[in-house]
């Protein structure tokens, strides 16, 4: 089952990477600037799978997720307002 569970996660997350680039790539969007926050939040579902995966369920893990979810909240100011 953690096979299973892990499979589902990667190709979720592989989707999502690719989906986030081809909507940059179609909005004119470049700069790494702004990919920071999408980069942070990725990085979370990174290490909580290696964490899941090798039981490192701890406070390393945690710590870590709390710190890239300062970062990717910090860097949401880098974002481009979408212009109606």
């Amino acid at each position: 089952m953690k096979v299973l569970f892990t499979i589902i996660i990667a190709v979720a997350l592989m989707v999502s990477i690719i989906i986030v680039i081809k909507k940059r790539k179609r909005l004119g969007i470049t700069g790494v600037k702004s990919m920071l926050t999408s980069i942070t939040f990725f990085m979370i579902a990174i290490i909580n799978g290696l964490a899941y995966w090798f039981d490192f369920l701890g406070i390393a893990s945690w710590l870590i997720t709390i710190v890239l979810l300062m970062l990717g909240a910090y860097f949401t100011k880098f974002l481009s307002v979408a212009s109606k």
